[in-house]
């Protein structure tokens, strides 16, 4: 058991952690983290810790996203956002706690080389040069009208990054080759920005606004395409990466 029981004294942050990890989601992270494990000839055991903590600090992101001074939502997988569950001040605490966690989880027992590689590129993927700082850019853009440029870096910092960076986490975490991480990290590239203009699409917003429904299906498509052109070379070990893929673009059928 990786959290805390909900008993274990201060209860509240630690039913309120609880509460966001166990709230649903797709889990679409640690498991592409997972499959490109496999992809390179890894088991599920050599990954699983990173997968964890890769959904923790998801988890952490989303706390925040809601509260009031950043997205200000309500309502978050069908029930009450933590913010509003328990209090503001819980929720960014919670967040808090759960990335200390997640480095934690990352750097006990069996510490290697592959870990240590592993946390550095988890934490320059959630970093002011990746999803943080897509997050600041997303909150200087509320309400004006902004270019492509903008809504590109948006989405390939703020939702890209960490997906793509869980792609290449599980690959170093199965002993990869170089090229091959190489390889699973630009698919990963690709994946990120294919799950935000789906994303986009469901919620009318970003790209289906600037380009219409219609344009960004077509631009998903398209990056589907080259996301499989990069997994070509890789045989069999490609088959569940590009399985997942199907299943991000199909979001928005």
């Amino acid at each position: 058991m990786l959290l805390p029981k909900e008993d274990d004294y201060p209860q509240e942050i630690h039913k309120a952690m609880r509460y966001a990890v166990f709230s649903g989601g797709k889990r679409i992270r640690p498991i592409l983290c997972l499959a490109a494990c496999q992809s390179a000839g890894g088991k599920d055991s050599d990954a699983i810790d990173v997968a964890c903590a890769i959904e923790l600090i998801h988890n952490y992101s989303l706390i925040h996203d809601d509260l009031p001074s950043i997205d200000d939502d309500d309502t978050r997988r069908g029930g009450l956002t933590l913010h509003k569950k328990f209090s503001e001040s819980t929720a960014i605490l919670a967040g808090d706690a759960l990335l200390t966690l997640s480095f934690g989880i990352l750097s006990k027992d069996s510490f290697s080389k592959r870990r240590f590689r592993v946390i550095n590129e988890l934490s320059h993927a959630i970093s002011s040069f990746g999803m943080i700082g897509g997050q600041v850019v997303d909150i200087q853009s509320k309400n004006k009208d902004i270019d492509t440029a903008t809504l590109n870096y948006i989405n390939i910092h703020k939702t890209g990054m960490l997906i793509a960076a869980s792609l290449k986490a599980g690959a170093i975490s199965g002993g990869a080759k170089e090229s091959d991480v190489k390889r699973i990290f630009k698919f990963g590239e690709y994946a990120g920005l294919i799950f935000q203009i789906v994303d986009d699409i469901l919620d009318n917003d970003g790209y289906a606004k600037m380009f219409g429904r219609q344009g960004a299906y077509i631009e998903a498509g398209r990056l589907t395409q080259e996301a499989r052109r990069i997994l070509k070379s890789s045989g069999r070990g490609a088959q569940v990466l590009n399985a997942i893929l199907e299943f991000i673009l199909k979001r928005g059928y």
